[in-house]
């Protein structure tokens, strides 16, 4: 158990709230804070990072907690355990595309938040150890001028960079896609990006690289690639915007 892990609560009933605090203080985390709306947590990240962030996903307020999540993940890489005593399948397939490691349903026992976190804290492990495994040579694309061969199985496998719609993070992995095919990288959505061609390829998103020639709808907070929604963080929008002016 890893007791210096910090965490944020994001539950708008007080005596949950410090119930989930009390708990997790017991078994030696810290509680950064209990916080009732979405909003003011996203104001609080700004300042602030614990390692998990529990959530409701039915916060009252202008953003419920899911709608807070998507917002966390266009600019922050936390863990999210969802806490919730809605769980039917509209909200539940909502709150899934957040890709959270947990749901915990209300009311829950003591045993049930314990395994969570520790499930969670042992993930996020895994992932150190593979991001410090992931930049290995053999694991690197190959780019040429107009193709980019990546490692599949014990082959190298040839791309050609004008047939890339997107690549997308995937923890330490990332994965690549085409209009046929997609394949999983051993190495990083950043590391990826410095091997792309900037002329054609801009992040725009902590986990998304686009083809900007495979562009066919910006909206203010997302592109659409061959009919899939890809999330616009609003850091990146001006320069995305001032690189389409240009073509």
């Amino acid at each position: 158990m890893d007791s210096s892990a910090t965490f944020l609560i994001v539950e708008d009933e007080m005596i949950i709230g410090a119930n989930i605090s009390l708990q997790l203080t017991k078994l030696g985390y810290e509680v950064l804070g209990i916080i009732p709306r979405g909003e003011e947590a996203l104001m609080f990240l700004k300042q602030n990072q614990p390692d998990i962030i529990l959530m409701d996903i039915n916060l009252k307020g202008e953003f419920d907690g899911v709608e807070t999540a998507k917002r966390i993940r266009q600019d922050h890489d936390i863990p999210i355990i969802y806490i919730t005593a809605n769980a039917d399948e509209v909200n539940f397939n909502r709150a899934k595309d957040t890709k959270p490691q947990a749901f915990i349903s209300k009311p829950f026992k003591k045993l049930d938040l314990q395994r969570a976190v520790e499930l969670t804290l042992s993930r996020i492990k895994e992932d150190e150890v593979a991001k410090n495994k992931v930049n290995t040579p053999q694991s690197a694309p190959f780019v040429l001028s107009d193709s980019i061969f990546v490692k599949h199985h014990e082959n190298m496998v040839k791309i050609k960079i004008s047939d890339i719609l997107y690549a997308e993070a995937e923890r330490n992995y990332c994965r690549i896609y085409t209009q046929s095919k997609e394949h999983l990288l051993v190495m990083t959505l950043k590391d990826l990006d410095e091997k792309l061609p900037s002329e054609h390829f801009l992040r725009i998103h902590r986990s998304f690289i686009i083809n900007i020639s495979k562009i066919d709808e910006v909206g203010n907070t997302h592109v659409v690639v061959a009919k899939k929604t890809i999330p616009l963080s609003k850091s990146y929008r001006e320069e995305l915007l001032k690189r389409l002016h240009t073509i």
